[in-house]
């Protein structure tokens, strides 16, 4: 930053100099942290160069960071995108945009075309992968297009949980203390009584954290943006009404007290309603896990991130990728023992030998023989539970290879017994790893721990890279010459138009051109162009600049940002071949 301000300050023509400084500025500030004067300098950067894809690059990337300024940012990534379709950070800008927001179609068909450009480029790579995987950002309940505040929208969300939490675990208490009253002491009327009277601590529960939440207009939205957060509203909403229900249909003879006569059997209604109030919350952990075990599409993610293992984030990802296929294969595997046990049919064990050839497909479809051992080397965890699963795997097949019915005692039993205890050993790895991974903070065996690269590696990031140059001779050419033409391109072919002359040339090569309404029409048309010009002094000389051109209104003039030069000469007897002797 401080290389920055100095090229800046150092500038001859202060004031109207170069971009570069105030992009080189723009990118330090914005890795300090300091997002609002990263925007000012990206500001100051188009300013200078307005047709500088570059400069939009970095605008677009700075405003990605402020909050209520997606759009803005959008706006100037395609810009970028229409400025130089052949480069890929614009591109990766764009996808990146896309994945914050969910749009996971558009983030690939981005990732994709910088990928045309530049087929290593790790920043398209790694998330293309995340892609893939469906995957959202930690904030997921917040749209990055609001113009509010994420820290707002986080304190709504926090008071949502908290609600949720707090008015399940009241109710899941209540209802185990009010059952314990009744088959204790048999009074069922007194402890229905004292269950309702706990419906007032939820409803103050529900007025205090309601006051929190400022922002009600955007709560429907924050719903449907974080699944997870509409299902434990739903189903602290659907507790409730279960505890209601469960509180006044309290049956009486199916609830004496322990020291009377052999109960009856329960009504299933009830206790289906009690199971809600009682386990919502283990049910939902368990959906979760599974849902997000199955979400996306793995082995292609894996993929594009092991095409760029090299990469920190990449090998990050890989790990928890790898976690997810473990979830993956353990839960089709307890399908597997399920099926089993409520058929009663050994047989269906079999399927159970197709887990280790669908591990062993997914290595080498997702290419991991590149850094597999390197990724197990540095996660022991993960070597455990696939090797846990493999154990699962055989010992099911075994169960179901071995004649007989698999009873307890017998060879088929004791190889079932020895998968089950695999399965349930796997559980509990991953446990610790979690507990593990949490109290370490580390990143853990979950999907919250994926993350987006940055593009942060060895590579010149795009916009920062220098502007192209005008020699001497080729700002000779254009100061003093009155013939310039414009070449530019549009829905009949390519077109070339005659313009006035260049009033200046800026001390970053960018022309200013006095032109007619023809050529201004063609640069909105298509931005791209080309400048052609004659060297009035030596007719042998010629220079083509081609750049982008945008009109500035207030100085009546089109504005050229050059990104290549070409100069050459016309053909001539200089140019002739010698004669012999």
């Amino acid at each position: 930053m401080e290389a920055a301000r100095q090229a800046v300050e150092r500038d001859p023509q202060a004031g109207s100099g170069t971009d570069w400084g105030y992009r080189l500025a723009s990118l330090a500030f914005e890795r300090l942290g300091r997002d609002a004067e990263a925007v000012a300098a990206a500001e100051e950067a188009v300013r200078l160069a307005p047709g500088s894809w570059t400069a939009r690059l970095r605008l677009g990337a700075a405003l990605r960071r402020i909050p209520g300024r997606w759009r803005e940012s959008w706006a100037q990534a395609t810009r970028a995108v229409r400025y130089a379709p052949e480069e890929p950070d614009p591109h990766v800008l764009i996808g990146d945009l896309a994945l914050l927001r969910g749009e996971h179609r558009r983030a690939e068909a981005a990732y994709r075309n910088a990928l045309r450009h530049l087929d290593d480029h790790p920043g398209a790579r790694v998330n293309l992968g995340l892609a893939f995987l469906r995957w959202k950002r930690p904030r997921g309940h917040h749209d990055p297009a609001w113009p509010v505040d994420p820290r707002e929208t986080g304190r709504a969300r926090r008071a949502l949980e908290v609600w949720s939490r707090q008015v399940r675990v009241l109710l899941a208490v209540s209802l185990t203390a009010v059952v314990a009253v009744v088959l204790g002491a048999g009074v069922t009327t007194e402890a229905g009584i004292g269950g309702g009277a706990m419906l007032a601590a939820v409803l103050v529960i529900t007025l205090r954290q309601a006051h929190r939440v400022r922002l009600w207009p955007y709560v429907p939205g924050m719903l449907s943006r974080d699944p997870w957060l509409g299902v434990s509203v739903s189903i602290t909403l659907l507790a409730v009404a279960a505890y209601v229900a469960a509180i006044t249909t309290l049956p009486r003879a199916a609830l004496p007290p322990l020291l009377g006569p052999a109960p009856e059997p329960v009504d299933g209604v009830w206790a289906a309603l009690a199971a809600l109030v009682v386990f919502n919350g283990a049910f939902v952990i368990v959906l979760r896990v599974l849902v997000e075990a199955w979400r996306g599409r793995p082995v292609r993610a894996m993929a594009e991130f092991t095409a760029v293992h090299g990469d920190r984030t990449a090998r990050r990802d890989i790990d928890v990728t790898l976690w997810l296929m473990a979830g993956r294969a353990w839960s089709a595997l307890a399908l597997i023992v399920g099926m089993t046990v409520v058929l009663d049919e050994p047989g269906w064990a079999f399927a159970a030998l197709a887990v280790p050839l669908a591990l062993g497909w997914a290595r080498a479809r997702g290419g991991l023989a590149l850094c597999l051992h390197q990724v197990l080397a540095a996660d022991r965890w993960l070597k455990a539970a696939l090797a846990l699963l493999t154990t699962a795997s055989l010992a099911l097949g075994a169960a179901a290879a071995v004649p007989g019915p698999g009873l307890p005692g017998t060879a088929g039993g004791w190889f079932r017994l020895i998968g089950i205890g695999m399965l349930a050993a796997l559980v509990a790895v991953f446990a610790a790893r979690s507990a593990w991974a949490w109290w370490r903070g580390v990143p853990g065996p979950w999907r919250a721990s994926l993350i987006m690269s940055e593009s942060g590696d060895r590579r010149l990031p795009g916009d920062v890279r220098p502007p192209v140059g005008l020699s001497g001779e080729v700002r000779r050419a254009f100061t003093h010459a009155r013939e310039v033409v414009l070449a530019y391109a549009d829905s009949t072919g390519p077109r070339a138009l005659a313009v006035g002359s260049v009033s200046s040339v800026g001390p970053d090569g960018e022309l200013r051109l006095i032109a007619g309404n023809d050529a201004w029409e063609a640069a909105e048309r298509d931005p791209r162009v080309a400048v052609f010009v004659a060297d009035p002094l030596d007719r042998r000389f010629w220079a083509e600049v081609r750049g982008i051109a945008v009109g500035d209104t207030e100085a009546a003039v089109l504005r050229v940002t050059p990104e290549h030069v070409v100069v050459g000469e016309y053909p001539g007897r200089h140019q002739g071949r010698p004669r012999p002797g």
